[in-house]
């Protein structure tokens, strides 16, 4: 799924690891995910969280997507920031899951990210 993903991989995201329902990426601040007070544009942090979310859901192998996801923004990001986002399985029950995203900045949080997954029933189900 990672290979396809041509959103995250043009903000230069890595994905640094995923396997049974956790997932860690990672993304440097650039410039240009700056917003008018110069620190990083939550809708980037976002991003970073939701892929991270994307591939923790989906390591189980049946085709998941997002149902819905929230974001608390704790501390600003700045430009040339490594952020890790670290995606763990809450809960899954039937076609629905909870994964909790920490996102980290060295050893300092700056955003929680709450997301809720749905796996589609087959592929040619509309998401």
């Amino acid at each position: 799924m990672f290979d396809a993903d041509v959103a995250s991989k043009g903000l230069g995201i890595e994905l640094v690891s995923a396997a049974d329902g956790a997932a860690v990426a990672r993304m440097r601040v650039t410039a240009a995910m700056l917003n008018g007070h110069a620190i990083g544009h939550g809708g980037f942090v976002f991003l970073l969280a939701d892929t991270a979310f994307a591939l923790a859901c989906n390591s189980h192998g049946p085709v998941t997507v997002a149902a819905g996801g929230e974001i608390s923004f704790l501390r600003p990001v700045r430009e040339g920031d490594l952020l890790e986002a670290r995606a763990t399985e809450r809960t899954r029950y039937g076609r629905s899951g909870i994964y909790d995203v920490t996102v980290w900045r060295d050893d300092e949080v700056v955003a929680e990210f709450r997301g809720r997954s749905r796996t589609l029933a087959s592929r040619a189900e509309p998401g």
